[in-house]
């Protein structure tokens, strides 16, 4: 059932927001160049690595030496509009159709965490990942790791249809009402460096 609606959902948002899909791709490919997408290999279900979509929100500025510069120097206002606004999340609909995502999940973070998470942590990979989920709706970059996490797992062991239509709600909320979102300490989120204990 949550496969269906997944597929159902994501085609029906791909088609209604079409011209804002183009608009924004049209705006990323003025402001920042080629290319509009952003492609990063993400862990999805059980750490198996998939290819994540999202528009393109930072400029490949290097130093002299051809390295890229910090990630909070090559972030541009407009690209931190895009994220406020959860706009460069837009292209993951189609990670959705493909199945390598689900709408609603513990979001798809770096493959360089994987052996950094203690058998707690793990069980966030359980299911597949989301564009939105349950530490989403709850503070987004703006809490800890640990909490993150805590809210990951909680989602993980009650999850059914009725919580994801209530977090599809909380996030379309928080979206059109800017909540919590936007700020400059949410642009970009600290690493996870692991745990002191396990």
């Amino acid at each position: 059932m949550k496969r269906i609606f997944d597929v159902v959902v994501s085609l029906l948002a791909l088609l209604v927001l079409f011209p804002i899909f183009l608009a924004v791709g049209v705006a990323v490919a003025v402001k920042l160049g080629s290319p509009v997408f952003f492609k990063q290999v993400r862990p999805g279900l059980y750490g198996e690595p998939f290819e994540i979509l999202k528009f393109r929100t930072m400029t490949d500025a290097r130093d002299e030496n051809g390295a890229l510069l910090p990630e909070d120097i090559r972030l541009t206002d407009f690209g931190k509009w895009l994220r406020s606004t959860s706009l460069d999340e837009l292209p993951e609909l189609i990670n959705v159709l493909k199945g390598d995502m689900s709408l609603v999940g513990p979001r798809p973070l770096l493959m360089e965490y994987l052996p950094l998470y203690n058998d707690f942590q793990k069980q966030r990979m359980d299911v597949l990942p989301g564009i939105t989920g349950w530490a989403q709706v709850n503070g987004r970059n703006a809490i800890v790791w640990d909490k993150k996490f805590e809210y990951d797992i909680w989602y993980v062991k009650n999850r059914s249809f009725f919580l994801d239509l209530k977090i599809l709600f909380l996030t379309m909320t928080k979206v059109f009402k800017r909540e919590g979102i936007g700020h400059e300490n949410e642009n970009i989120m600290p690493k996870f460096k692991g745990n002191k204990t396990d």
